[in-house]
C-alpha cells in the first residue's frame, strides 16, 4: 500500500504547477482588495514563485486594475530584474493614472537597463509625450522607434501622428499618416482629431469623407469626433448626412454616438431632431440629459430646459456639473431665482466654490435674477478665481447698474496679475453704457489697444456706439461706424437705431433702417423702433405705412412677454393676457392700482402707442402691458415684504417705467424688472437706472 501511495504521490514540480495555476486563476478572477493582493504576493514568495514573470505580471495588472497604484509600484520595485513585459504593464498603469512625467521617467529607466522597448511600449510613452506637449522627448522616442525597426507598425505610427498633431506639428503628423502602408480606423480617427485640435474642422470632415470612400467603417470614437466638428461649425447639413449614415449602418444604438448627435443638433439649433433622438434612446445617462437641458437653455427655450430637468429628477439621475450649468442658465434667463437656488442645493456648495465653471454659472444666475449681493457672496467665497469668474462678476455688476463697483473690480483684477480679455471689456463698456459715463467708455475702449494690446472686436464697437447713441452723440456714433475696420453688423446698426429712438432723430433712423433691412430683412424689432419714432413724433401716416409694409412682407412683431416666479413655478404673461387662472383678480388689482396712480398724478404716456387712436383707447391699451400684469400677479400672490422680480423679453416702455416707479411708492414694494437691455430696481418711487435706459 505504501508503495502504491508513493507511486501516485504528486512530485514537488507538480505541486508547484498546481499552486501556480490556482494563483493565476485567483488573479484572473479579479482582486479588488489590497489585503487579497498582499496575501497572494506573500504566497508567491513562500512557494518560491516570486520571480515568475507571468505570475508577477498578473499580480501587477490586478493591482493596477483595482486602483492600487501604490501597491503596484511596491511590487514592481521589489522585482530585481523586470523584463520588458513588466515594464510595459507598469508604463501602461502610469498612463492610465494620468502620471505622464512618471511614465517618461520609467521609460528612461527601462532603456538604462539595456532592455529594448517594443511595439507595446511606444504607444503609451508617446501618448505621455503628447499629453505633456513634450515635442523634444517625443522626437527622441521617434528616433528610438526608427532604430527598433517599428516605423511601419500601425499602432506605433498612429501614436506618432497623435504626438505631432497635439504638439501643433500637424504637417509632420499628416506626412507620417500619408506614408503609413496600412491604416486602420484608429489611424483615421487620430488624424481627424489632429485636424480638429488644430482648428481645421472643415478639413477634418473632408478626411472623414475620404475614409468612407476607401470603405473604412468608422467606430463610435470616429463618429463622436466628426459630430463634434459639425457641432463646432454649426454644420447642420453635414451632421444630418452623418446621422443618415449612422442609421443606415445600424450604429445609432450607442449612447455616446446618440449623445453626440443630440449635441450636434442642439448646437445647430434643431431641437426637434435632438428631442427625437433623446426620446428614442433606450439608455440615457447624465451626459445625454445634460446635452438636452443645455441645448434647450442655449437655444432660448429655458422653460423646456427646466421641464426636462424635472423629468431627469423623476428618473433618479443625479445631475453633474454640466447639468447644473444648463439649469442655472435657464433659471437666469427666466429670472427664476427660487428655482435656481433650489437647483443649486442639489450639489454641495463647496463644489460651486471650488469649481470655476460651476461658480461662474451660479454668479451669472444670481446677477441675472437681480440678486447681485448673493452673486458677490459667491464670488468672494470662490477658492479659485480664473479670468472667466472675474468677467462674470464684472458683467453682473454692469447689468445691474453698479458701474463704479465694476470699475473698481476691474482695477483689482489687473493689480492681482490677471490680464483682461475681450469679454472683460464688453462688461466694462456695458457698465459705462448703463451709467452714461461717456468719457470713461472712450478711455476703456482705447485702452484695449494702447494698454493691453487687444484688438477691439465688433462687439466692442457696438458697446461704444450704444453708449454714444444713448448720450445723444449720434453724429459721433455714425462717424465711428464709418471709421470701423470692419463692416457694421445688425447689432451695431441696431445700437445706433436705439439712440435715434431715445433722441427722436427720425431722419437718421430711416437711414439706419435701410442698412438693417439689408442685414435682417425679417427682424420686426427694427421696424417697430422706427415706428415708435414716427408715433412719438405724431407722424401717424408714416407709422401706418411702415406697419403695412410689415404686413405685406409677412413680418410679425415679437409679442411682449413677461415672466414672474412664485413657489418655484414660472408664470408667463402677454399683453392683454386673460389665460391665467387668476386673471379676474389680476385685472381687478390693476384697475384698483390705476385709480390710485391717477390720484397721485400719474398720466399715461400715450405717445408710445403705435396707433393713431383716441386717447382713452391708448390709455386702455397701455394699462394691460405684460409687465403690469406680472407685477399685479406678484402683488396679490407674494407676501407683503417680498420683492417682486419680473423678466421681460423686450424693452420696458416709458409708460410702464413711469407707472412701476409709482407702484413701488404706493405699495412700499421693491420691484426688480429685467428687460432685454438692463435691470431696473424700483423702490420708493425711484428706479436704479435714473431714467437712463
Amino acid at each position: 500500500m505504501a508503495a502504491i501511495l508513493t507511486q501516485h504521490a504528486p512530485t514537488p514540480q507538480i505541486l508547484l504547477l498546481t499552486q501556480a495555476s490556482e494563483l493565476t486563476n485567483l488573479l484572473l478572477q479579479g482582486c479588488h482588495s489590497i489585503k487579497h493582493l498582499k496575501l497572494i504576493h506573500a504566497r508567491l514568495i513562500r512557494i518560491a514563485l516570486s520571480d515568475d514573470p507571468y505570475l508577477l505580471n498578473s499580480l501587477l495588472r490586478s493591482a493596477l486594475a483595482s486602483g492600487h497604484l501604490a501597491h503596484a509600484r511596491l511590487i514592481f520595485s521589489s522585482i530585481p530584474h523586470p523584463n520588458v513585459v513588466l515594464f510595459n504593464t507598469m508604463i501602461r498603469g502610469l498612463v492610465s493614472a494620468d502620471l505622464m512625467p512618471d511614465t517618461i521617467r520609467l521609460y528612461s529607466d527601462m532603456r538604462l537597463t539595456g532592455l529594448l522597448p517594443n511595439k507595446f511600449t511606444f504607444p503609451f510613452v508617446l501618448k505621455a509625450c503628447a499629453r505633456l506637449l513634450d515635442l523634444d522627448m517625443g522626437r527622441r522616442i521617434h528616433t528610438h522607434v526608427l532604430k527598433s525597426g517599428l516605423e511601419l507598425d500601425v499602432f506605433v505610427n498612429t501614436s506618432l501622428v497623435c504626438l505631432y498633431a497635439k504638439c501643433g506639428r500637424l504637417a509632420d503628423g499628416r506626412f507620417l499618416f500619408d506614408e503609413m502602408p496600412v491604416r486602420n480606423v484608429v489611424s483615421w480617427t487620430a488624424i481627424i482629431t489632429g485636424y480638429m485640435d488644430n482648428g481645421r474642422l472643415e478639413e477634418a470632415l473632408e478626411l472623414f469623407r475620404k475614409s468612407l470612400a476607401m470603405d473604412l467603417r468608422p467606430d463610435s470614437f470616429t463618429l463622436v469626433r466628426v459630430l463634434t466638428a459639425c457641432s463646432q461649425l454649426g454644420d447642420l447639413r453635414t451632421g444630418q448626412w452623418i446621422h443618415q449614415y449612422i442609421e443606415e449602418k445600424g450604429m445609432h444604438k450607442n449612447v455616446f454616438v446618440d449623445t453626440s448627435l443630440i449635441d450636434m443638433y442642439t448646437k445647430c439649433g434643431s431641437m426637434d431632431s435632438a428631442q427625437r433622438i433623446f426620446d428614442s434612446m433606450a439608455e440615457k445617462d447624465v451626459v445625454s440629459w445634460s446635452a438636452m437641458i443645455g441645448g434647450y437653455s442655449s437655444n432660448g427655450l429655458p422653460q423646456e430646459a427646466l421641464k426636462l430637468f424635472f423629468q431627469m429628477q423623476s428618473a433618479h439621475v443625479r445631475p453633474d456639473c454640466y447639468t447644473m450649468v444648463g439649469v442655472l442658465s435657464a433659471c437666469a434667463r427666466l429670472g427664476a431665482l427660487e428655482l435656481g437656488q433650489q437647483a443649486s442645493h442639489l450639489m454641495d456648495m463647496n463644489e460651486f466654490l471650488s469649481n470655476p465653471v460651476l461658480g461662474t454659472a451660479l454668479i451669472d444666475m444670481y446677477a441675472k435674477c437681480g440678486s447681485v449681493t448673493k452673486a458677490w457672496a459667491i464670488f468672494e467665497g470662490m477658492m479659485e478665481r480664473d479670468l472667466i469668474v472675474w468677467n462674470a462678476m464684472i458683467s453682473g455688476l454692469a447689468m445691474t447698474g453698479h458701474g463704479k463697483v465694476s470699475f473698481g473690480l476691474f482695477s483689482k483684477m489687473v493689480k492681482l496679475g490677471f490680464r483682461p480679455d475681450g469679454n472683460t471689456f464688453i462688461g466694462i463698456l456695458c457698465s459705462c453704457t448703463h451709467t452714461g459715463l461717456v468719457e470713461d467708455g472712450r478711455l476703456y475702449f482705447y485702452s484695449m489697444t494702447q494698454v493691453y494690446g487687444l484688438t477691439p472686436r465688433i462687439e466692442h464697437y457696438g458697446c461704444l456706439i450704444d453708449l454714444l447713441g444713448r448720450a445723444g452723440l449720434l453724429v459721433e456714433a455714425r462717424q465711428l461706424i464709418k471709421d470701423m475696420p470692419m463692416e457694421a453688423n445688425a447689432v451695431v446698426w441696431g445700437a445706433l437705431l436705439g439712440g435715434c429712438k431715445i433722441h427722436r432723430d427720425a431722419q437718421l433712423a430711416e437711414e439706419v433702417l435701410k442698412q438693417l433691412i439689408k442685414l435682417e430683412p425679417h427682424n420686426s424689432g427694427n421696424y417697430v423702433l422706427l415706428s415708435n419714432i414716427y408715433s412719438a413724433s405724431g407722424r401717424w401716416d408714416d407709422a401706418a405705412r411702415l406697419r403695412s409694409h410689415m404686413v405685406v412682407k409677412g413680418i410679425q412683431k415679437v409679442p411682449g412677454c413677461t415672466w414672474v416666479e412664485l413657489n418655484g413655478v414660472v408664470h408667463e404673461f402677454r399683453v392683454g393676457d386673460k389665460s391665467h387662472p387668476l386673471s379676474e383678480k389680476i385685472y381687478s388689482k390693476l384697475d384698483e392700482l390705476g385709480k390710485q396712480l391717477k390720484a397721485l398724478g400719474y398720466m399715461p404716456t400715450t405717445e408710445v402707442v403705435l396707433f393713431d387712436i383716441e386717447e382713452e383707447e391708448k390709455e386702455y391699451s397701455l394699462g394691460y402691458h405684460s409687465e403690469k400684469l406680472a407685477i399685479a400677479f406678484g402683488l396679490i400672490s407674494l407676501g407683503p415684504e417680498d420683492t417682486i422680480r419680473v423678466v421681460k423679453n423686450l424693452r420696458v416702455c416709458n409708460d410702464c417705467h413711469a407707472a412701476i416707479k409709482l407702484i413701488s411708492k404706493l405699495t412700499g414694494r421693491e420691484i426688480i424688472v429685467r428687460d432685454n437691455n438692463r435691470f431696473h430696481c424700483f423702490k420708493e418711487g425711484f428706479c436704479s437706472c435714473n431714467d437712463y435706459w
